[in-house]
């Protein structure tokens, strides 16, 4: 039997871990600036299974031991990708998604509801968490209708997976502003920002 370390490290991290970090951190706050615009993830990495390409950079990019991360049940039910992020980024695992820096979330058609995060206190807004939901693709859904800061005028997402109540649910986070969750849509090697500032509505037909 190969070891589990062996089976870990099949599924690589960067192999130029400083300067890979580095470039992934700012595609990430690129697109924390300016919501709706996807961003390409420029690593070459092999994540574990049911984990893409732009979710695994993120994770290898943003968590350490300092941030607790909420992973989902499908994601849970899959060892390997604990075991990936453990070895890989050194950081905690909760299962209380109260308590997390960030979550992990296999699908977005799947996403839990974002008030049971980290919604940040009045005096530390921050103290919240970031959800990095997998979507099948950030092109070819409904358009979603984006306004607030970093967007001029108006912006427009096609991500498709979403849960049919997504916009209600973001108009919901966004009431809460400054406090409130983050979310960064991946699919594939794409990602973009949903940031709690961001004003969320569904095209009417």
């Amino acid at each position: 039997m190969m070891p589990l370390h062996a089976n870990i490290q099949a599924a690589a991290g960067f192999a130029e871990p400083v300067l890979t970090s580095q470039s992934v951190f700012r595609s990430v706050m690129n697109a924390l600036a300016r919501p709706g615009v996807i961003q390409t993830i420029p690593a070459v990495i092999e994540p574990p299974q049911f984990l893409m390409p732009a979710a695994a950079a993120v994770a290898l990019a943003l968590f350490d031991h300092d941030t607790p991360v909420w992973i989902d049940p499908a994601f849970t039910a899959a060892p390997e990708i604990a075991d990936w992020l453990r070895f890989q980024t050194g950081a905690p695992l909760t299962d209380d998604a109260s308590r997390a820096a960030f979550a992990l979330v296999s699908r977005a058609s799947a996403l839990p509801d974002l008030e049971h995060f980290a919604q940040g206190t009045p005096e530390y807004p921050d103290r919240s968490t970031t959800l990095i939901v997998q979507a099948d693709t950030l092109t070819d859904g409904s358009e979603l209708v984006l306004r607030g800061p970093g967007i001029r005028g108006i912006s427009s997402l096609y991500a498709s997976g979403l849960p049919p109540d997504f916009a209600a649910r973001m108009q919901a986070n966004r009431a809460q502003f400054p406090q409130g969750v983050d979310l960064l849509l991946v699919s594939d090697a794409q990602l973009v920002a949903l940031p709690r500032s961001t004003h969320v509505t569904a095209r009417e037909a």
